[in-house]
């Protein structure tokens, strides 16, 4: 038998290991957030116990972003690697049967090896969904869009959102896990209002754990007139998570894209994202991580 270094890895030609990407979509209420845990309801544990039973084999996904309790996705991105053959098109329509009506996946396609729904992601794009309806939201709505103020103040929400972008260390509006960073570049975040709804579009290239719905938390405060824009940017300079950040609420958040690279570029890019990242230091020159 040769080295290592001599054998192919899982999911190339000659293992008879296939890697699979899935796209997927769910509506969070009902389930206790993404990843698996014993004795509960998540949206991993009824994937993986759904597949395990199609593929007559142990599946276990890796994921793009673990979503908390409550929050949904339109288009979440997991792999898993199978001995099993596929067939992309059966497989959506089974699965449809097998899984319960509020998780689905809608597609299935054979990845190259250096596929990571997780590493290989450079972006991460969320929408966070409100109502300024005097009546709260749509009945049809209720389980995906927040009731606010119907008098808030979009442009001054706008200012402050823009005062977040770039990249910095989002501290404040983290829930700290340890030996994570909560450096991040925030690329996006703005709004937009049709009628009553009005929603938040944040996009960077990694969230935190409560990131999203902290920074949504504290422009909604500068909306409804209990802050200001510069509060907002003052945050920035906390080391830990900001006690006067109210974290909205988890319903209206839901997962509406994943960006990935080329096939070609994917090694280099799941090298990059494991890499820890820091604040560039000021007038130390342009644009490092």
């Amino acid at each position: 038998m040769g080295s290592s270094a001599d054998r192919p890895r899982e999911g190339e030609p000659g293992t008879g290991v296939s890697r699979v990407r899935l796209d997927i979509a769910y509506d969070g209420t009902d389930f206790l957030g993404w990843a698996r845990q014993p004795g509960l309801r998540t949206v991993q544990g009824v994937l993986e116990d759904s597949l395990s039973k199609v593929f007559r084999e142990p599946i276990q996904l890796t994921v793009a972003g673990r979503t908390d309790a409550g929050v949904h996705a339109e288009a979440q991105v997991a792999h898993f690697d199978t001995a099993g053959e596929l067939d992309a098109g059966k497989l959506v329509h089974r699965m449809a049967r097998f899984l319960p009506k509020d998780v689905r996946i809608k597609d299935a396609r054979l990845a190259v090896p250096e596929f990571d729904a997780r590493f290989s992601a450079v972006r991460r794009h969320y929408a966070y969904r409100l109502t300024t309806a005097p009546y709260g939201a749509e009945p049809l709505q209720a389980r995906s869009v927040v009731a606010c103020r119907s008098g808030v103040d979009v442009e001054a929400m706008r200012a402050a959102a823009q005062k977040l972008l770039g990249l910095h260390d989002f501290a404040a509006f983290c829930r700290r896990r340890e030996g994570a960073t909560t450096v991040r570049e925030l690329q996006r975040f703005d709004w937009v209002r049709d009628g009553d709804l009005l929603v938040a579009y944040v996009s960077a290239d990694a969230f935190c754990w409560s990131m999203v719905r902290s920074l949504v938390g504290a422009v909604l405060a500068v909306g409804e007139g209990r802050r200001t824009p510069e509060w907002v940017a003052d945050l920035l300079r906390e080391t830990e998570r900001s006690s006067s950040v109210t974290v909205a609420p988890a319903h209206g958040l839901s997962l509406i894209g994943v960006d990935y690279p080329a096939d070609g570029e994917l090694a280099a890019r799941n090298a990059q994202t494991r890499e820890m990242r820091s604040v560039p230091v000021p007038d130390a020159g342009c644009c490092g991580d």
